[in-house]
């Protein structure tokens, strides 16, 4: 069953909020993350400067027999080795290191992975022609640096905590308001349209027969076209008022649509025969072509029949005198497919999507007005489980095709052919 009109103002509510929140925190989490890792780099410059200068200090006045903590000293003079009294890490000193200054005199800096930690290893030429290998042990560099870590994941965590209530909270103050303009705006069009149907109704009456009494009193030709106008602007007006309605209707849709049987074949029949009298005078030739039996959806009948109303009505409007508007029904793969085909003007390909936005304006005469047509019937068609798509290219004529679910139990079908019981 579909979920009342509160309960969808509340799910929109709810993401807003949540989208409010993830946003604040995805903002708190990568300024925590930028701040840290400036933290982070900046420690491991200021470590490594310090090491570095260490090394080298103690590569030139370092005695290896009082190096500082986390260091030794090695001293290769006239091929004899001095490594002092304290006791050597495994794997030092590096000989081929040694070897190589003194053979070249060249110095020479690496990093090694030794022992569960990491030595920084400078091996250059001292004074008195000595080769000097200066070896310091980083472990408890590392360990600062697992520990500055470690604090910024924990603040990494607590400031995503944070920004998530802080996001609930600005959400609820700022979405709440928000909604509650949205529910008021639809409760005053929904007010608003109702209450103006019955003056919009009988204005129309007048001014028919106005233009009913004119052409009996043979007034000027420019006094009926006149009043012809004023009712057809007052026709206009009641249509965009029954539109505006019926589109506060929908998005609150508190009707469930399934269980309810409409033959859209005699609704697209229905409409056609309306339209009849319009395409007749324009010379239109307006046909319907069917299967055989009824054409079940579920639905409500008088929303689908506005549906394809407005279809006829916009292909009438869009399609020049002498021309064709065909109406198609047919099935396929599960769907009904209901298609308007006209010869009329067409549109750009481009504007396919657009035609059904609210108050589009297309390019290209005054027949391309502001309207609620089009994008009304999509809300209709979209909340029967269904799309609707056009085809068109201008000059070319345009065609218009909705699909919904079919019905197709064999009860729906016999109260639909039968009747209710």
């Amino acid at each position: 069953m579909s979920r009342s009109w509160v309960e969808a103002e509340r799910a929109v509510i709810r993401r807003a909020r949540l989208r409010i929140s993830v946003l604040v925190a995805l903002a708190i989490t990568v300024l925590v993350a930028f701040v840290g890792g400036i933290a982070y780099a900046v420690m491991v410059h200021a470590q490594e400067a310090q090491v570095t200068r260490e090394l080298r200090y103690n590569a030139q006045f370092g005695a290896p027999s009082t190096p500082p903590g986390c260091t030794w000293l090695f001293i290769l003079e006239n091929g004899v080795l001095d490594d002092g009294v304290l006791k050597v890490p495994p794997g030092f000193p590096l000989f081929e290191d040694l070897d190589a200054v003194d053979a070249t005199g060249e110095t020479i800096e690496r990093a090694l992975e030794r022992n569960g930690t990491q030595y920084l290893v400078l091996t250059r030429r001292g004074p008195a022609d000595r080769t000097v290998q200066a070896v310091f042990d980083t472990r408890y560099q590392l360990a600062d640096r697992r520990h500055l870590l470690l604090a910024l994941g924990i603040a990494e965590v607590g400031g995503l905590l944070a920004a998530a209530l802080l996001g609930l909270c600005v959400g609820r103050g700022t979405v709440a308001p928000l909604a509650e303009a949205l529910a008021r705006q639809r409760r005053f069009v929904t007010d608003a349209s109702h209450e103006l149907r019955t003056p919009i109704a009988r204005a129309y009456t007048r001014a028919q027969l106005l233009a009913r009494w004119a052409k009996a009193a043979d007034l000027p030709d420019d006094h009926r076209d006149g009043l012809d106008k004023l009712a057809t602007t007052i026709r206009g007006l009641g249509d965009v008022v029954d539109d505006l309605l019926l589109s506060a209707r929908l998005s609150r849709q508190p009707e469930d649509l399934t269980g309810r049987s409409v033959d859209l074949a005699a609704v697209a029949e229905a409409a056609v025969a309306t339209e009849e009298d319009r395409a007749a005078e324009r010379r239109i030739t307006l046909t319907v072509t069917r299967p055989d039996g009824p054409v079940v959806v579920h639905g409500v009948e008088t929303a689908l029949r506005r549906a394809v109303d407005e279809l006829l009505a916009n292909a009438v409007r869009h399609t020049p005198e002498g021309g064709r508007i065909d109406v198609l029904l047919g099935l396929r793969d599960g769907r009904v497919e209901l298609t308007v085909a006209d010869t009329g003007e067409g549109f750009d390909p481009v504007e396919a999507d657009r035609l059904f936005d609210r108050f589009h304006r297309g390019p290209g005469g005054p027949e391309r007005r502001f309207g609620l047509g089009l994008a009304l019937l999509r809300e209709i068609v979209t909340s029967h489980g269904g799309t609707v798509e056009a085809v068109g290219h201008p000059g070319q004529g345009a065609r218009f095709t909705l699909r919904l679910p079919l019905a197709t139990t064999t009860a729906e079908v016999r109260e639909i052919s039968t009747g209710p019981r």
